[in-house]
């Protein structure tokens, strides 16, 4: 007897999920050996990371409105072979550009995968599983996460170099994309009379991109004239896209979604607690490389904890969130998350601080996050109608990709106030060591860890707000009216 449906689109969205988030991590860690062999300035080297995020955040939207015309499984199948062939081009990149470029195709096939798994997931599964389905695959990314942390260090230090970090993609990528195309089937119904809204894609990828190059050029080069201007520029771009949706018959984004107040709220809370969240493990690394002096094996595996106690709450609140626990677990997985940002924020960072003291606030992290994201992402797809689920999937992830280049944003910022600009670079690729003196206090790296309170303070004050909007999210009943009309009660 063959695999039931249902479960074959899990596992097959799982592996997706496993390797996109994998290769985020894996690559940071290993970010100071592949700097320092393809000799990449700094600039490079911060666009390695987040070039692949950004085209992500950047494509989602188009590529779930692309799914609803074309039909999703097509739009996923395409995702895994072009990361795949990402993938490859990257473990040959001649020089630090070069790597850059190829990264951004792997982010490409990224985006066309995130873009359409929820989609696929919800339409295999019934309401009453789609929460345990949702977590499970939220789950499989977390442990790409823990996975990456461990494998960058090991892989780059070891006789087969960086360029091994992008060779493991390969055989996954080429065996999921051969058994996606054979097995994968479309549930939903192509809508091929509608059209693609080309001014929306300008606008919206036009205005983001201008506004996080802007926002993580002036954290860290300095906050010239010429970069507040891009960032300007794209919240200008940002705006007209929002008042161009209204005018066009098949909007990239579709705004009449948040008329639906368990979208809206839904939404809101999943971009506030991905600000909240999203740079923690990058703060972390910081510290742990550039003020304890980790090598980068050890650093991520002491930040393993975060991920294993996402791992094990996702699924048992995908599991209860099934049995209408939404509300509560999306509260309350934001509530602890504020706990333990605020627990960071008055935490005594040191140059020898006791790794047991940071394990309670890293746990309560992690957990605050696992109990959230699958109860979340289950009361979005479960509010929006059937026909309009690839552009939801797409819309939700944009948000969460963007909070998380908005965190990062944020953490630069607030750090490069404290200390200079190349000092932050230093950190960034473990080499502020140098700026010290080898005995006695560092006044400079003592400057960026009393940045960290303040970067900690912030997120959670904001996963305090995220709260709100989580609170007012009540369960939305399965059954819909045709079209794009609101969801019956």
């Amino acid at each position: 007897m063959g695999i039931q449906y249902k479960y074959v689109v899990l596992i097959n969205t799982t592996i997706g999920a496993f390797m996109a988030v994998l290769d985020s991590n894996i690559v940071l860690i290993a970010l100071p050996t592949i700097t320092k062999d393809l000799h990449a300035t700094p600039f490079e080297a911060v666009w390695i990371i987040m070039g692949y995020v950004l085209v992500t955040a950047s494509l989602l939207m188009t590529f779930g409105r692309l799914s609803d015309i074309f039909g999703r499984v097509k739009l996923y199948n395409l995702g895994f072979a072009l990361f795949t062939v990402g993938s490859a081009l990257c473990s040959v990149a001649p020089t630090g550009l070069a790597l850059v470029g190829f990264r951004l195709v792997q982010g490409s096939g990224g985006a066309l995968i995130f873009s359409n798994a929820a989609a696929l997931l919800t339409d295999a599964f019934p309401a009453t599983e789609r929460g345990r389905a949702l977590g499970l695959n939220q789950v499989a990314g977390t442990v790409g996460s823990v996975l990456g942390l461990a494998l960058g260090g090991i892989l780059a230090g070891s006789f087969l170099g960086w360029r091994s970090i992008f060779w493991i993609n390969i055989p996954f990528g080429t065996f999921a994309t051969v058994w996606a195309y054979s097995k994968l089937r479309e549930l939903s119904e192509p809508h091929r009379g509608e059209r693609l809204d080309i001014l929306g894609n300008v606008l919206f990828s036009g205005g983001l991109t201008a506004f996080l190059v802007g926002l993580m050029l002036g954290a860290l080069v300095g906050w010239a004239p010429a970069y507040l201007g891009v960032m300007l520029a794209g919240l200008v771009m940002v705006a007209c896209f929002v008042v161009a949706e209204t005018k066009v018959r098949y909007p990239l984004m579709d705004l009449s979604l948040f008329k639906i107040k368990a979208f809206a709220t839904g939404m809101a809370s999943n971009l506030l607690a991905s600000i909240a969240r999203g740079g923690v493990s990058l703060v972390l690394v910081f510290y742990f490389q550039g003020v304890l002096l980790l090598d980068a094996f050890t650093a991520g595996l002491w930040l393993i904890p975060f991920s294993v106690a996402f791992v094990t709450f996702g699924p048992l609140s995908g599991y209860l969130s099934d049995k209408a626990w939404s509300r509560g677990l999306t509260t309350g997985g934001l509530l602890i998350i504020s706990v333990a940002m605020f627990w960071f924020g008055l935490f005594p960072f040191g140059n020898s601080s006791d790794y047991l003291e940071l394990l309670v606030p890293m746990v309560l992290a992690g957990a605050g996050g696992g109990m959230f994201v699958a109860p979340n992402v289950a009361s979005v797809m479960n509010a929006t109608p059937a026909a309009r689920r690839g552009i939801a999937s797409g819309m939700n992830s944009t948000l969460l990709n963007t909070g998380f280049l908005l965190s990062l944003g944020l953490a630069f910022a607030v750090m490069a106030t404290s200390v200079p600009t190349s000092v932050l670079q230093g950190i960034f690729a473990g080499t502020a060591s140098s700026i010290c003196p080898p005995a006695g206090p560092c006044a400079v790296l003592e400057r960026f860890v009393g940045s960290l309170h303040s970067v900690f303070l912030i997120m959670g004050f904001i996963s305090l707000f995220a709260a709100v909007p989580a609170y007012m999210t009540k369960r939305q009943k399965v059954g819909y009216t045709s079209g794009r009309g609101v969801p019956t009660e």
